[in-house]
C-alpha cells in the first residue's frame, strides 16, 4: 500500500480520533446493543438495526483510521528544507488577479478545511503550486475558467 502523506498535525487529529472511537463510541455501541436486545424480539426491533448499523460504521472507521496511520508518512513542515519550493507541508502566501491575499498550507486528504486555510495536496490548487517558488505563476483551472495565482511567500512553520 502506498504512503499517506499528512503533517504532524494530522497524524495528532487521527489518533485522537482513534482514541475516542475505541473508547468512547464503541462502548456506546455496545451498550445500545444489549439494550435493544433487552426488548425481546430482534427481527422487528428498529433500535437493534439502528445499533448494529452503527457498529459497523464504527469498526469500518477503526480500521480505517489504523490503516492511514500504519501507511502514513508523517512531515513535520517546521523541519523541511525545501529551499524556498512549495512542497507538501508548506504555507504559501498567493496573491490572486483582483489583489486578494489567500494563505494555504498543502496538507494531506484528511485533515483537508478550505474555510481554515488547509488544502488537500490532490486538489487542483495545490497540485498547481507544487514545486513553485516566490515570484512564480500558478495557473488553476476552476468552473469558471482558468485563475492566476501568483506565489507571495513559501514558509515550512
Amino acid at each position: 500500500m502506498n504512503k499517506i502523506p499528512l503533517t504532524k498535525r494530522g497524524a495528532e487529529l487521527l489518533r485522537a480520533e482513534l482514541h475516542k472511537l475505541k473508547t468512547v463510541e464503541r462502548p456506546s455501541v455496545i451498550e445500545a446493543i444489549a439494550e435493544a436486545r433487552s426488548h425481546g424480539d430482534l427481527s422487528e426491533n428498529a433500535e437493534y438495526d439502528a445499533a448494529k448499523e452503527r457498529q459497523g460504521f464504527v469498526e469500518g472507521r477503526i480500521k480505517e483510521v489504523e490503516g492511514k496511520l500504519s501507511n502514513a508518512l508523517i512531515v513535520d513542515p517546521s523541519s523541511l528544507d525545501a529551499d524556498g519550493r512549495c512542497v507538501f507541508g508548506s504555507t504559501v502566501e498567493l496573491e490572486d488577479e483582483n489583489g486578494n491575499t489567500l494563505v494555504y498550507q498543502i496538507v494531506g486528504e484528511d485533515e483537508a478545511d478550505s474555510k481554515a486555510g488547509r488544502l488537500s495536496v490532490s486538489s487542483p490548487i495545490a497540485r498547481a503550486l507544487i514545486g513553485k517558488f516566490a515570484g512564480d505563476i500558478a495557473e488553476v483551472q476552476t468552473p469558471g475558467g482558468v485563475r492566476e495565482l501568483e506565489v507571495v511567500d513559501v514558509r515550512y512553520v
